[in-house]
């Protein structure tokens, strides 16, 4: 079998254009398993076939189930990623650091074994963590400790226990935050802006953009008990313009994709860049770490 890569998107006209395409699913038929045989739960998809493809660890929010990540793990295997997401540390009161460990350890499954019935492999060199509200800042802190990574994307990222902000100092990789503009749980001052903010001083290329009306679990598919507890109404444009983001980035940060540039620079309706220039007598540093959230050990 020849050696394959991430389909290539087709040319685009700016952003609207980018939006639509790279929102729907792209055109690799698409398999998908238990992370079970390796000892810890989750799921995992990938093209139907395809060597040294890049690989993508998603990273759940607090009590959230991975399944209501499925929609975007197949979205990014039609696209020709290796997509996985452990199901583990979904307890009230998490080991947020446990959590961080489960990531990089499904990573490293993800590189070192054959998958898709050993028609799929990962090339280590395209690695990337995504994490949704506590599981941002788990990958937040895995990307902290990993040496071999190519990117690393959070959604609506949550303040966690051991340190989200702290750890973010020590992430160097080209990294993507995508907040919530509508967002009790973690609002994306105390939480997302202060994380990119701490990468953003260190020197990182860190960009933050806040999705318009997208509450917390906005970026969730599907219903859970915890739709009764917290907001979760269905959120449809939120999942679409993070998937569009999500993939271009992981596009450019893995493939060296040009053409995905309309969305990973400049101007994107309903999800502006938000700026992380320090405010003056370090006022942004003086701020709680607002919200719900801010859980873990």
């Amino acid at each position: 079998m020849a050696r394959t890569s991430v389909t290539r998107p087709p040319s685009m006209k700016g952003a609207k254009d980018a939006l639509g395409v790279l929102s729907r699913p792209g055109p690799n038929p698409v398999k998908h398993g238990d992370l079970g045989l390796i000892g810890l739960p989750g799921i995992v998809y990938t093209p139907a076939e395809g060597y040294q493809l890049p690989a993508v660890v998603i990273g759940h929010a607090w009590l959230q189930p991975a399944h209501r990540y499925h929609e975007l793990l197949r979205h990014l295997a039609t696209w020709g990623f290796v997509a996985a997401a452990p199901n583990t540390q979904r307890g009230p009161v998490p080991s947020v650091a446990r959590f961080a460990s489960d990531l990089n350890t499904v990573l490293d499954v993800c590189v070192g074994v054959r998958l898709g019935d050993g028609h799929v492999s990962v090339d280590a060199r395209k690695t990337a963590l995504v994490g949704h509200g506590t599981g941002g800042g788990a990958a937040v802190l895995a990307a902290a400790r990993r040496e071999r990574l190519g990117a690393l994307v959070t959604l609506a990222a949550s303040e966690v226990k051991p340190s989200a902000i702290e750890a973010a100092a020590a992430v160097t990789v080209p990294t993507l935050h995508l907040a919530a503009a509508v967002d009790s749980l973690a609002p994306m001052e105390g939480h997302a802006q202060r994380i990119a903010a701490a990468q953003h001083e260190a020197g990182t290329d860190v960009t933050l953009r806040e999705i318009e009306k997208a509450g917390h679990l906005g970026f969730c598919e599907g219903r859970h008990w915890t739709s009764f507890l917290l907001q979760n109404r269905p959120q449809h444009r939120t999942r679409k313009i993070a998937r569009a983001l999500v993939t271009a980035f992981l596009m450019q940060e893995l493939q060296n994709e040009k053409r995905v540039s309309a969305l990973t620079s400049g101007n994107i309706p309903g999800a502006p860049v938000v700026d992380l220039t320090p405010e003056p007598d370090g006022e942004q540093d003086q701020q709680p770490s607002s919200g719900l959230l801010g859980i873990g050990g």
